[in-house]
């Protein structure tokens, strides 16, 4: 299953089925986008670890909204862009 899990990826966000994670951060004002991922659960899983990571950079504070929905990119996105 793991050489088909990057096209089964790809081909549910092209069809806007795909979960993805909305994070967004204050000072520094970014907003990051974590995904795709097939099933809201597999999301559910990463989803910690990812916020950890970022939560370790300092931000001032962390959002997020989990969503169903087609994404490219930017998947990081700066207020100052």
């Amino acid at each position: 299953m793991g050489l088909l899990i990057r096209p089964l990826r790809s081909l549910v966000n092209s069809f806007g089925l795909a979960w993805w994670a909305r994070v967004e951060t204050r000072d520094p004002d970014v907003t990051y986008w974590y995904g795709p991922f097939v099933t809201r659960k597999s999301l559910k899983t990463q989803l910690p670890t990812f916020l950890s990571d970022l939560s370790a950079e300092g931000p001032a504070s962390v959002n997020q909204t989990i969503l169903r929905c087609r994404r490219g990119e930017p998947l990081t996105i700066s207020a100052e862009s």
